[in-house]
């Protein structure tokens, strides 16, 4: 039986993988320091929006706007008591990490692509340990936040900018085929992301004084 992993590694392979080595190919050798330029400006540039986007969304203690109380129109006491109960689950400690953790996951994968030389484990920690680190800070003042939440990204950058096989192309491609791979021990990191959402939220909660 083809597990999760090794059916997104297939996928991958037979479009992107299959695509991105028939496009390089296909170019005379004498411009391929033309096409390697080319797609490292593509590539940085995709990188530096994406951490823009990043650190101003996951760098905020309340990312959702929802307001989902808002649809609790019930009038009795002890049960809008009940579903305002469930309503905060559902915006706080089920969509918010979920979406903290899609962040995580992008990161990851951008992180294994730069990082070539990590293995899969080490990557996903410290991932995992960023985004940790982004919410919990999150919770005492949102500029520390944005500030973590941009600098280890764009420093991860730099380091890879300088290392010589950052430009190997075939490399890169050969690990975009591997992206399946992160998936293997990726539930945990979903598990901590809900269990640290929920306890940063009740302490906040019960917190008599904001510290933002």
């Amino acid at each position: 039986m083809v597990s999760v992993s090794q059916s997104i590694n297939n996928a991958f392979d037979d479009t992107v993988v299959k695509w991105l080595k028939l496009i390089i190919e296909s170019v005379p050798e004498d411009y391929k320091l033309y096409l390697a330029l080319g797609i490292a400006i593509i590539a940085i540039t995709i990188y530096a929006i994406f951490i823009w986007k990043f650190y101003r969304f996951i760098a905020k203690r309340d990312i959702l706007d929802l307001n989902l109380s808002q649809y609790n129109k019930t009038d009795s006491p002890a049960f809008f008591k009940f579903i305002a109960l469930l309503l905060y689950v559902l915006e706080y400690i089920i969509i918010l990490p979920i979406l903290t953790f899609f962040w995580f996951f992008v990161m990851a994968v951008l992180f294994f692509l730069l990082a070539k030389e990590l293995p899969i484990w080490h990557i996903l920690l410290v991932s995992g340990s960023i985004i940790g680190a982004i919410r919990i800070t999150a919770y005492y003042n949102e500029d520390l936040s944005k500030d973590i939440a941009k600098i280890f990204p764009f420093t991860i950058l730099a380091i890879a900018l300088v290392n010589p096989n950052f430009f190997n192309f075939s490399g890169t491609i050969g690990k975009i085929s591997l992206i399946g791979d992160l998936m293997g021990d990726v539930l945990i990191f979903l598990i901590v992301l809900i269990i640290l959402e929920f306890v940063l939220r009740m302490l906040s909660f019960l917190s008599p004084e904001e510290t933002n």
